[in-house]
């Protein structure tokens, strides 16, 4: 991946669906880093471009097998799992809790929740932000006496492509 040539560019469009180059947000999430004071080692950025180029929600051990093949040495689990951590708490990666799989961040720098579509046919996910929905939930917490610490919102079904290529 040509990280180094891209420009990060944080994106200002609030209707977005997520649909920029994974070059672009790795760059971006090498700069938020820089600007946090925080450290996006070459392990956490492969973790990272490999979540990206999958294209799908991705399990620790898939990546553990890829990352020996393309670093001719074995990672460990508690290495990646390590850098997974450090990758959500950046706001850079997601955990899809139904799957125990992981998904890179379209928009790290808007340090927001999220909720996820998963086609059950093809494993693809789609993430979308909607403050109305994070209000939506802030609001009946509050109602609840609630405090939230952690918000999964994850919305099964089947992609417009697999529900088009069955009726097919």
């Amino acid at each position: 991946m040509a990280f180094l040539s891209v420009q990060p560019r944080p994106c200002t469009d609030p209707n977005c669906r997520g649909q920029h180059a994974p070059a672009e947000r790795v760059a971006l999430a090498m700069s938020l880093c820089g600007a946090r004071g925080v450290q996006l080692t070459t392990l956490r950025r492969q973790i990272l471009e490999l979540l990206w180029e999958s294209g799908q929600p991705t399990g620790a051990y898939e990546l553990i097998e890829v990352l020996k093949l393309r670093n001719s040495r074995p990672v460990g689990p508690p290495t990646v799992y390590r850098a997974l951590e450090f990758l959500m708490s950046q706001g850079f990666v997601s955990k899809i809790e139904s799957h125990n799989a992981y998904v890179p961040c379209a928009h790290p720098e808007r340090r927001q929740d999220c909720l996820f579509f998963i086609c059950g046919d093809c494993g693809a996910s789609v993430e979308l932000a909607d403050p109305r929905i994070e209000q939506l939930l802030a609001k009946m917490a509050a109602d609840l006496g609630y405090r939230v610490t952690r918000r999964v919102v994850e919305v099964e079904g089947t992609c417009a492509s697999c529900a088009a290529a069955s009726a097919a």
